[in-house]
């Protein structure tokens, strides 16, 4: 009977991991990530493999290439948090007038499309819309059903956007 050859990651994984993992948790002191990186040490050593290399000679190698960077992803996320510490406005549109203007016209628009409405509706619109109040409570104020309720919001809505579509 000849004996099994054995599989060279198995083989590396028994050697290597209680030192890997020693060797990351002393440096990280994170259990979890010193785990992670053990992993990426057997993935990068097995994974570019081509034929018989010996992997013992590069282990502790590849261990300290996968420290260093991720020291440097560890720099570039700390630079990037400091410079959104120092410039709270990055990452926002700055105000530019022609939007205002046209912001300004816009909520002109829609003001004067609300205030052609009857009364009644207009204020049931905006009960339902702007003070977010339930079409049960509107309809309890107004002695109506829902389904009134929901009939003027939906009259009250489609005005609106016929509206806006004609302004356009």
């Amino acid at each position: 009977m000849t004996p099994r050859p054995i599989d060279p990651e198995v083989d590396l994984s028994r050697r290597w991991r209680p030192a890997l993992m020693a060797f990351f948790v002393r440096r990280t002191r994170d259990r979890a990530e010193a785990e992670d990186l053990t992993q990426e040490v057997f993935v990068r050593l097995l994974g570019g493999s081509r034929g018989a290399v010996n992997h013992d000679a590069y282990v502790f190698r590849t261990a300290q290439n996968l420290l260093v960077d991720r020291a440097r992803k560890a720099v570039v996320r700390e630079r990037y948090l400091e410079t959104l510490k120092h410039d709270p406005d990055e990452g926002l549109e700055r105000l530019d007038p022609q939007r205002i203007i046209e912001s300004r016209q816009d909520l002109a628009g829609l003001v004067e499309a609300l205030d052609e409405l009857p009364e009644r509706t207009r204020s049931i619109f905006l009960l339902f819309k702007v003070e977010t109040m339930s079409q049960e409570a509107i309809g309890a104020t107004f002695g109506i059903s829902e389904s009134a309720v929901k009939q003027q919001v939906a009259k009250a809505l489609a005005h609106v956007m016929r509206k806006q579509r004609d302004r356009q």
